[in-house]
């Protein structure tokens, strides 16, 4: 979808399309894993004439207000209240994208007090006033160790900076393998034994920059290498990532219907939606252009928001985070004006069905895609 074909709708068949949205985004709860989606909305969609293009500053201004309580924790308030660590570090990097000292601050101290595990790892999830999952879940770890490298020189806070390095320590001790197909990030410190569940959305090359710069750590390198070899290996067998795979110690990779095979099928959903996005930011051009392989499939699906590995829709809907990273991969194909178009979807998407997922991803995208504020390598820089 692009902004094209929005414009040429009437504002009266826009706003059927708002309540269309509203009425058919499918839902999918997190599991143990750390993997997470989109629910449904719990406040009444926009009309068509309110909904605009967001600045990056906008995206994540909206994610900040309307989903991080004031003693920093990130409430999923349309997934029943709960909070998740990928919510803490998506916070995280958001406030450091917007130079918000206050604000990364309280999410990083009620992360740190109320999530962080005895080995420098982070807790799944909390609910009701206390953690109710204690398994980790790597995405998270390591998007938060991320964040805090970069909050502390960016804030002069060098305990951000050790702290982030710590937690990537546990990260490279506790959820990295060695694997034929070299280090590979499992999904979580529970996914130990072989075949390793995977979940190819979880590998983030620009993470693993900052951190190799930061630390010096060989093992940051080796990650990058093994998880680019991976993502390599699903989309020789299929024309999309899947949401989740196994790896097998032999370096063998197959596509799987949920972590441990537990899940309804083999497809490209709202975890999967966030691989293109992670690879197109990369500075490495061999990782953009993995992200630039999945544009045809993309052009089939649009934004919905599941697909099957080939591009067909199997579930109806559209996603913010289908449209972020249909935008991440038409910029690292190199066609930027196309990736502006469908940020724009993105920001309509995020306004038109208000969650907790789409509105982080929302700012994300924008963050990541336009700006090198987070250390990567933006495909799609903001127009000046």
């Amino acid at each position: 979808m692009s902004r094209r074909r929005i414009t040429v709708v009437g504002l009266g068949a826009l706003a059927l399309l708002v309540v269309v949205l509203a009425a058919t985004l499918g839902t999918r709860g997190g599991d143990t894993t750390g993997g997470q989606s989109p629910a449904s909305p719990t406040s009444a969609a926009p009309t068509a004439v309110e909904l605009r293009t967001y600045t990056a500053a906008e995206a994540g201004r909206a994610f900040l207000t309307g989903y991080v309580d004031e003693d920093g924790r990130v409430v999923r308030s349309d997934q029943g209240g709960d909070t998740v660590s990928e919510g803490q570090a998506y916070a995280m990097l958001v406030a450091v994208g917007l130079g918000d000292a206050e604000t990364f601050e309280s999410v990083w101290i009620w992360t740190r007090e109320n999530l962080q595990r005895p080995d420098g790892l982070l807790s799944w999830r909390w609910a009701d006033g206390a953690v109710v999952d204690e398994s980790s879940a790597s995405d998270a770890d390591l998007d938060a160790a991320r964040a805090l490298v970069l909050a502390g020189g960016q804030f002069g806070r060098p305990e951000y900076t050790t702290a982030g390095l710590d937690l990537g320590r546990a990260v490279l001790d506790l959820e990295t393998v060695q694997t034929a197909a070299g280090r590979i990030l499992i999904a979580g410190q529970w996914a130990t034994t072989a075949p390793y569940p995977y979940n190819p959305s979880y590998a983030s090359p620009g993470a693993t920059a900052v951190l190799a710069e930061a630390s010096g750590d060989p093992r940051w390198t080796e990650l990058a290498v093994g998880s680019r070899a991976v993502t390599r290996s699903l989309l020789d067998q299929a024309p999309l990532p899947p949401d989740w795979a196994q790896v097998h110690a032999d370096g063998r990779v197959e596509a799987m219907p949920g972590a441990m095979g537990r899940g309804q099928s083999v497809r490209y959903g709202y975890d999967a939606t966030r691989t293109p996005i992670r690879f197109a930011e990369s500075c490495d051009p061999a990782d953009r252009a993995l992200a630039a392989a999945v544009v045809g499939p993309l052009d089939r699906g649009g934004d919905t928001a599941e697909l099957d590995l080939g591009g067909s829709p199997v579930a109806p809907g559209a996603s913010v985070v289908a449209a972020t990273g249909q935008a991440a991969a038409v910029a690292a194909a190199g066609d930027t004006v196309r990736a502006a178009e469908e940020l724009v979807d993105a920001d309509h998407l995020a306004q038109s069905v208000p969650s907790y997922y789409g509105a982080a991803w929302a700012a994300l995208g924008r963050l990541v895609l336009t700006d090198d504020v987070l250390g990567g390598c933006p495909p799609a820089p903001a127009a000046t």
